[in-house]
């Protein structure tokens, strides 16, 4: 049985089912290992763990159960509090209003996309090769970022659902730019600070591009030098950020502060609390949750509605709670790229945020699930059924189950 356990309540002979910290590099061979001693503890305290899964049946060998913890919950019993805890956190209130119609915007937001991508690119190799940057080409850019995500947020956030193989790093700083400009948007903050932040969110991982590729593309979890080495790249971020003529304080604590935590158990400086300004919060949680949802070589991709789960069981620890349930009701408890259940068993992919709230989004249904059959494809507005329809959001489901590929169907024609 799987259960979630406290780290005190860790001993050794326990058998560490899942680390419950998949945004960290943590320098462990393995996620799933025995306890055999004291110096394992020790490391998981040392790096934050708070809070991990055992399983109750593995021991020393294959024929020994494990150590238990009667009263510690079951895995299920903690997914199971979390949907409720969801359910709350989203419904409140209206979602955002929209300046134009997703299919107006895709068209835009496909060339800014691309344009973003290729300016990171371009900017990775100039830093590689020693030159210098400046912001002549980055703010025009961000300010088409911003402009796009507050006409409507959903063109940009379906596009950093399309993933591509050895695009990571690129794709990453573009993800996290939209969505940290989508949670700014939601916390109404000023938009020159929205375009403050649009700049250090996207240039947030750019010490990385003086690491080796062996490390930043190793098959394989790191080992504890290379995660000292990988940690390194957010001082050499801030190095390279401060000599750029005009960069905004804002976007500086963004690329110093991402990896920092609420418990102080991040780095490059173990900064706890309010010691962490409300931007480098914010990237954070940002930061974290592209990670979780993209396939890298080490982990794979959650799912976006599983990776809200995940947040939210973090932030009793390493995020601020509050921003936390700001960026859920930022993205929808179903985020665009979710594939969800309909209460008539059609199964569709969730393509524009709720006008209503989070329970109302547009699905893109293209599946009969009782019948395993696929349907022509159709837009369906929760918003906007009529009085009598009793339609609805059942819950997410596992796009492997089913054999359907979200990024396709969101690329497919309005």
């Amino acid at each position: 049985m799987i259960k979630k356990v406290a780290l005190g309540q860790l001993q050794i002979g326990m058998f560490v089912h899942d680390l419950n910290c998949g945004w960290m590099e943590h320098g462990f061979l393995r996620n799933r290992f025995l306890i055999k001693g004291d110096a394992q503890l020790h490391r998981l305290r040392d790096l934050g763990v708070r809070e991990l899964y055992i399983d109750t049946e593995r021991g020393l060998d294959d024929t020994e159960r494990g150590l238990d913890v009667l009263s510690a919950p079951t895995q299920q019993e903690v997914i199971q509090a979390l949907e409720q805890d969801l359910l709350v956190v989203a419904d409140d209130g209206p979602g955002q209003a929209r300046g134009v119609s997703l299919a107006e915007e895709r068209v835009q937001a496909r060339r800014i996309h691309n344009e973003a991508l290729g300016l990171m690119s371009s900017l990775s190799e100039d830093l590689r090769l020693g030159r210098s940057i400046g912001l002549e080409h980055i703010a025009p850019l961000t300010e088409d970022m911003v402009n796009s995500v507050f006409r409507n947020q959903d063109a940009l956030m379906a596009l950093s659902r399309v993933r591509r193989v050895g695009r990571y790093q690129l794709e990453h700083a573009v993800n996290v730019a939209t969505l940290m400009i989508a949670f700014a948007r939601t916390l109404e903050l000023d938009r020159s600070v929205v375009h403050d932040i649009a700049i250090g969110a996207l240039l947030h991982d750019v010490g990385k591009t003086l690491l080796p590729a062996s490390i930043l593309n190793k098959p394989g979890q790191l080992t504890v030098d290379e995660v000292a080495l990988m940690r390194k790249h957010v001082a050499d971020g801030f190095r390279i950020l401060s000599k750029i003529p005009g960069i905004p304080k804002v976007a500086l604590a963004i690329v110093a502060e991402h990896h920092e935590r609420m418990d102080g158990s991040g780095y490059p400086h173990q900064r706890a609390g309010h010691e962490i300004t409300r931007y480098g919060q914010m990237a954070a949680i940002v930061d974290v949750y592209d990670a979780i949802t993209s396939d890298r070589v080490y982990n794979k991709a959650l799912e976006p509605h599983e990776a809200l789960r995940k947040l939210l069981e973090w932030s009793s620890h390493h995020f601020n709670a509050d921003l936390v349930q700001q960026f859920i009701r930022c993205v929808g408890i179903y985020p665009v790229g979710t594939l969800v259940r309909l209460r008539s068993d059609r199964l569709g992919v969730v393509v524009e945020s709720g006008r209503k709230g989070s329970f109302y989004p547009v699905v893109r249904v293209v599946m009969n699930a009782n019948q395993r059959r696929y349907l022509r494809v159709q837009n369906i507005d929760l918003s906007c059924l009529g009085k009598g329809s009793e339609e609805r959001i059942l819950n997410a489901e596992s796009p492997k189950r089913w054999k359907i590929d979200p990024a396709a169907v969101l690329q497919l024609p309005s």
